[in-house]
């Protein structure tokens, strides 16, 4: 499992041009299930994602974690795309959507996340705060 994790100053989702959530402040996650992973894989992912530290505390340093802020998850079969060889990206090592979609409900749960539509072809739109960008991966990824 692989989480692509942005802090936002805000973050939406639209649907075939109509927005399907949205949020304040707080992170935005690209979540990606490979074939393999499982609850406890989630699970744990879900709850480093939580305890990242990195807001901003009262002197300026990233040292605060998620705490009361929100969080849009989206899914995101494509952070498994491999393109070492030739130019056009293969996504076998991407979970199938019978095996992703309820990984990806639980990890939103646990997170009482803000989420698309699973399947769905989406226009993500973001405002970065600060350069905070992290690539997570559960063990065994």
């Amino acid at each position: 499992m692989r989480a692509l994790v942005q802090r936002v100053s805000r973050a939406a989702v639209r649907v075939d041009g109509e927005q399907v959530s949205s949020i304040g402040p707080g992170l935005l996650v690209l979540l990606g299930v490979a074939h393999g992973d499982d609850e406890r894989a989630c699970d744990r992912l879900a709850d480093k994602v939580r305890a990242l530290r990195v807001f901003d505390d009262e002197g300026g340093r990233m040292n605060e974690p998620l705490g009361g802020r929100e969080v849009l998850c989206v899914s995101q079969f494509t952070l498994y795309g491999d393109a070492r060889r030739g130019n056009r990206p293969s996504f076998v090592a991407a979970a199938p959507p019978q095996l992703a979609e309820p990984l990806y409900e639980r990890f939103r749960a646990r997170l009482g996340a803000q989420g698309g539509v699973f399947g769905a072809r989406m226009e993500v739109e973001l405002v970065g705060d600060g350069p905070v960008t992290l690539l997570l991966e559960s063990p065994g990824s």
